[in-house]
């Protein structure tokens, strides 16, 4: 006998709404971050970072999991631009929940400041000083949390879309109950 899966497991969606709390919450904190130069500056700049790392660290237990748990299948009917569509996504949103978090790290690094987390704890730097490279991650970090921001925008969309437009099932695999 077959077994179907037709629900992410237990764990994968406590990572799942883990991570888009802890997603949504990295964005804003790092706008508040960026347009301020007040006394919230530096708490701000701990905790995305620290949050960053998180991101990071969940981001490939999630994966890890994925790949030994495996996910539900798409609908049968579903059209094959939406299946390459949500194919694609899902594997830009993990190039950026890991992408993201690693830009940052190496930005600090090239800019040869501290990375402090936390209860003091330091991460070691990845890349060496380089005031070029600094700048051009930099630009990717900014640019990118847009990108990242608008395809969790569009994951939204599509996840409501499944919900209440076509009904079938694809919503149901991510929330817990019936």
């Amino acid at each position: 006998m077959t077994d179907i899966k037709t629900r992410f497991s237990a764990v994968q969606r406590l990572l799942h709404w883990l991570m888009a709390i802890g997603i949504l919450a990295m964005l804003f904190i790092g706008v508040g971050m960026v347009s301020t130069i007040g006394r919230q500056y530096v708490p701000l700049l701990i905790a995305h970072k620290t949050l960053g790392i998180a991101i990071l660290v969940l981001a490939l237990v999630r994966l890890l999991v994925r790949s030994v748990s495996g996910a539900p299948a798409l609908p049968a009917d579903l059209p094959e631009p939406m299946r390459l569509a949500a194919h694609l996504s899902h594997v830009a949103l993990y190039a950026l929940m890991i992408g993201m978090p690693l830009i940052g790290w190496a930005m600090m690094s090239a800019a040869a400041y501290p990375i402090v987390l936390f209860g003091g704890f330091r991460l070691p730097p990845i890349l060496p000083q380089s005031a070029s490279l600094h700048t051009m991650l930099w630009s990717a970090h900014f640019y990118l949390a847009f990108a990242f921001f608008a395809l969790v925008m569009v994951h939204l969309a599509a996840a409501l879309f499944h919900g209440l437009v076509r009904r079938d099932g694809v919503l149901q695999t991510m929330l817990s109950g019936k």
